[in-house]
């Protein structure tokens, strides 16, 4: 007979990533927790038999039913600890308002942990840190509108300047990426003005709109993007 404790923490487990994914196969689940199909069909039948309202997407996986809200997710001390050291990482990047939401977010976190957990934490926060560079300061702001324009697919105005010519142009762009690099912010996206793909520095973005613009460009593929930028090199 299967062992309770070990399966209880794998439906668990099988239930968060339920929660953090739109769409979940079996052969995910039983590959990341190494068990088999039948195994899987198992687990997933005792989560449907506990109320859970996962739905069949003929041909792709599993999902949770729209809408459905499964309780908070409960950290333990050291899943705790490891966001707190994220977070003083974090604090020395360089657009304010990843540093912004991300304090959000833990300080979302801290309020469903236990008291105990909560002095442990906020100990921990006290004495780690970081050597902050000199000229490693905010240097933009335009962050968070940029990865909502990615995962929304709508259009952004801006005012760029160049980093060559110092000229100041206002462009129409349509985000497909980011990266970061030398202590930059980089945005990866298709300009209006020229036509093309072009790539710009978050410093150098003065000022930025969201358009009532959509775009359809869901086949970008960053690491594909990488490899092309290399072979021209």
């Amino acid at each position: 007979m299967e062992n309770e404790i070990p399966r209880l923490s794998r439906l668990t487990s099988i239930l968060l990533i339920f929660q953090s994914k739109t769409i979940i196969t079996v052969a995910e689940i039983a590959n990341k927790f190494e068990i088999s199909i039948r195994t899987v069909y198992r687990d997933i039948k005792a989560l449907e038999e506990a109320g859970i309202p996962i739905i069949k997407e003929e041909g792709n996986g599993y999902s949770l039913m729209e809408g459905f809200n499964l309780a908070p997710v409960m950290f333990t001390t050291n899943e705790a600890n490891t966001l707190i050291t994220i977070e003083k990482i974090i604090q020395t990047n360089t657009d304010s308002s990843l540093i912004e939401n991300y304090q959000n977010i833990v300080t979302k976190i801290k309020t469903i942990l236990k008291y105990s957990d909560k002095e442990k934490v906020e100990l921990l926060s006290n004495r780690i840190g970081t050597t902050k560079k000199t000229d490693n300061h905010i240097k933009s702001n335009s962050l968070s509108l940029i990865q909502a324009s990615i995962t929304d697919q709508i259009a952004l105005e801006i005012q760029y300047k160049s980093i060559y010519k110092e000229q100041l142009t206002k462009r129409e762009i349509e985000p497909l990426g980011l990266y970061f690099s030398n202590e930059n912010w980089i945005v990866i996206a298709f300009c209006n003005l020229r036509d093309e793909l072009r790539e710009f520095r978050l410093d150098r973005i003065l000022h930025t709109i969201s358009l009532n613009k959509h775009f359809e460009n869901k086949n970008f593929s960053l690491s594909d993007y990488f490899i092309q930028v290399s072979e021209k090199i």
